[in-house]
């Protein structure tokens, strides 16, 4: 006999939808269930080309974020201490009652804005930012890149002439595999869109290859490689410096094809000489013999890689880090060759213009530390003397969009309270999180499930060439705006415009103007010469991020180029194929991405080499402290993911890592709450006792310390954890890109 629940449950048929899973850089393929309005099910997509049915945990996931009851579901405005749910209109209101005052006053770079982590697995955030930034015009823009990757950004934009072009991992038709700072099983990859790497390294072992790996921590990942060799924290460069001496040293030099693109061969020869193996050994805490045998290693695999990610870019030396590893890649003929490290050729890609590129670097400074700019955005490590700071570029207000950096920006003691002191802010977010709590206005978003998905950043980092688009699931709920919408409306209220009737069509019809404006113009694009509105013709049946997404696929090098390729892709074709489409292996394809003015590689460039004296004074100074490092897990992704049950349940993640000679050299033992301390704050934690991390080195994960008042995160205050950001500090950065170094920490440690 059925219950009253059961015979509600089986009144409607259950759906099956398939979408790229939006929650990291694998874009595995989901197979959703659903019955009405509610998730029932969710598995891998097995006839997803890219994943072929691999989900991790956080895939799953999507089914308690799309219905997690703490989830902002209405603009709210804080008056005083007390939040008020008000309609759209009212928000906007206030927005620009608010801040076009601040901006006539103080100018535009007054508004500071920063873009959190997850703009990047959005479609409608990444198409119309570029838009709501230029109307801003406001020069203090901060994103979560800083905190992360922008050092390998940089190192390429100088290299190859744009950070657009990034070397990615050919894994799987590689033999041997060096990865330094890197856990891609807990990650699931970064800057290497691959879903399933645990089953890619299996069959890179079985086909007889090796994979190294070398960490302060022996990460689930250095437990699946043939080795693993404990590096100290932050001397990841000693290290690969190391390297590069031993293939000149050893006539292992073996550029290939690359002979005649190379620009600065003599002088990498030269400055490796002060960094023999038998020299910065007692550094790095790897033997000289065992540098020199992982460099022959190298140039001996018939296919080579070197790939180093989030603790070689998070260091002192992150953007030299990020460079040498491309030198190493170009030294043993491993750079664009297959089993190498190789260009993606992404659907979305825009043909280059002629005109050639310099590096976007340093065209203007913070007003504080007069830190560089580096591709449009400056240091988060400056945002809070930003704010707290007056006089002429003060940043006045605040405007946060699907960032927390209260919690992942160093030293976030400092910045929460500077953000108190923001005369405005506004966050675009469907949490009110440790960050939003500060906010005035809170602009909410819609579920994942409820707005479409195309993966345009982590397409271009793939390690095959792919393409997937996702329509919504659900469809959205009139009373909730998407975020592209919420766009058009900020940057309407810029303006101090209202966008009513018709104008938001306005708006979205000039977006899609300038883009072909620009597109027609570039003599290598298969559109070059055309006219504006023949092309608009062909995308009258669509609107905001689609029409977007169509006219990039339809541009692109596999397009359609609006009938100039009858069989070509656009956005109807994906539609049609809704598994996504396999375009392919990767290719080498050098010449057609280099950018830079000589039209050659940049193997020495004047602003790298000029960072090595640093480093060779920084080695005669190695600090005796304990070094902390962070920790990544595979239910994790930053602070964004710990209200959802599924991911935090079972024993306590954010514990401190140490080695048991140095517990027990402090009197510690198992589960001790102990005192951390840095130059910028202290902590207390729970200790774990492990081989697993180096001895003088313990470990943090990042992205807990749910225990601020004022949030809205029922589950992840039981599970608040411990926000390592307090110890680590917004004066010591990567000096070239500004980037936060958040491995390689001194701190102090007593029992409590």
């Amino acid at each position: 006999m059925f219950m009253k629940n059961d015979i509600r449950k089986t009144s409607n048929p259950i759906n099956i939808r398939y979408r790229t899973c939006p929650l990291c850089e694998a874009t595995c393929g989901l197979e959703i269930h659903t019955q009405d309005r509610e998730v029932v099910h969710i598995k891998g997509d097995k006839l997803d080309p890219f994943s072929r049915g691999y989900l991790c945990p956080k895939g799953y996931s999507v089914k308690e974020l799309h219905s997690d009851p703490d989830r902002l579901q209405k603009p709210m405005i804080r008056r005083g201490q007390d939040w008020q749910e008000v309609s759209w209109e009212e928000a906007f209101s206030e927005i620009r009652m608010k801040l076009r005052p601040i901006i006539e006053e103080n100018g535009n770079d007054a508004v500071a804005v920063y873009l959190g982590n997850p703009t990047v697995h959005n479609l409608g955030l990444m198409l119309f930012m570029p838009m709501f930034l230029r109307t801003l015009g406001s020069r203090s823009i901060f994103s979560a890149s800083t905190l992360d990757q922008i050092p390998k950004q940089l190192s390429s934009e100088i290299m190859f002439g744009s950070d657009a072009n990034l070397p990615i991992p050919d894994i799987d038709h590689t033999d041997y595999l060096l990865m330094i700072g890197a856990n891609p099983l807990a990650s699931n990859g970064s800057l290497m869109t691959a879903p399933n790497m645990r089953g890619r390294i299996k069959a890179l072992k079985e086909r007889g290859g090796k994979l190294v790996v070398l960490d302060p921590v022996r990460t689930v990942t250095a437990k699946q490689a043939n080795e693993h060799h404990f590096i100290r924290p932050g001397t990841d460069a000693l290290f690969l410096f190391g390297v590069i001496y031993t293939l000149f040293d050893e006539n292992l030099v073996n550029l290939g094809k690359l002979g005649d693109l190379i620009n600065g061969l003599e002088k990498m020869k030269f400055l490796s000489k002060d960094f023999p193996p038998e020299v910065v050994s007692s550094k790095c805490g790897i033997p000289a013999e065992t540098i020199r045998r992982l460099a022959q290693d190298l140039a001996k695999a018939q296919k080579a890689i070197v790939y180093g990610r989030m603790g070689t870019c998070t260091q002192l030396f992150g953007t030299m880090n990020s460079w040498l590893i491309d030198v190493i890649n170009v030294l043993t003929g491993n750079l664009d060759c297959e089993g190498g490290v190789m260009f993606p050729n992404p659907a979305t890609r825009r043909a280059l213009s002629k005109r050639v590129r310099k590096p976007r670097y340093n065209r203007y400074q913070t007003n504080i530390r007069n830190l560089p700019e580096v591709l449009g955005e400056l240091p988060v490590s400056s945002l809070a003397e930003e704010i707290e700071n007056p006089g002429p570029g003060q940043v006045k207000a605040f405007i946060s969009i699907a960032g927390n950096p209260a919690l992942s920006a160093p030293n976030s003691q400092r910045l929460n309270d500077a953000l108190e002191k923001v005369d405005f802010m506004v966050s675009i977010d469907c949490y009110l999180n440790e960050t939003t709590r500060n906010a005035h206005v809170i602009l909410p978003v819609p579920s994942p499930l409820e707005k479409s998905h195309y993966d345009i950043t982590f397409y271009s980092l793939a390690i095959r060439n792919i393409a997937h688009y996702s329509p919504p699931v659900f469809d959205l709920p009139r009373e909730k705006m998407d975020e592209w919408e919420i766009l058009l409306h900020l940057t309407a209220a810029v303006n101090e415009q209202v966008i009513e009737g018709d104008q938001r069509k306005t708006l979205d019809d000039f977006t899609i103007k300038e883009l072909i404006k620009h597109e027609i113009k570039n003599q290598n694009s298969p559109i070059y010469g055309k006219d504006v509105y023949e092309i608009l013709d062909f995308l009258k049946d669509r609107s905001g991020p689609e029409r977007l997404l169509d006219f990039y696929l339809r541009v692109g090098p596999y397009g359609d180029h609006f009938g100039g390729n009858p069989d070509g892709l656009s956005l109807s074709v994906l539609e049609d194929h809704p598994h996504g489409l396999d375009l392919g292996a990767l290719h080498p394809r050098i010449k057609d991405i280099l950018q830079t003015s000589s039209g050659k590689i940049e193997l020495a460039p004047s602003l790298l080499v000029e960072d090595v004296d640093r480093l060779r004074e920084t080695i005669k100074t190695l600090p005796d402290n304990l070094l902390l490092v962070g920790r990544r897990d595979l239910r994790s992704n930053n602070s964004w993911m710990h209200n959802l049950p599924v991911l935090v349940k079972g024993e306590e993640r954010c514990t401190l890592w140490i080695h048991p000679d140095d517990a027990r050299r402090l009197d510690l033992i198992n589960e001790h709450r102990v005192l951390v301390q840095s130059r910028t704050g202290q902590i207390v934690v729970p200790i774990h006792m492990t081989e697993d991390v180096m001895p003088g080195t313990v470990s943090l994960p990042h992205g807990w310390g749910h225990n601020l008042p004022g949030t809205r995160l029922k589950v992840a205050k039981k599970h608040a954890g411990t926000n390592v950001n307090i110890l680590t500090d917004e004066q010591v950065i990567d000096k070239i890109s500004g980037n936060a170094v958040l491995n390689g920490v001194p701190v102090s440690i007593e029992k409590v």
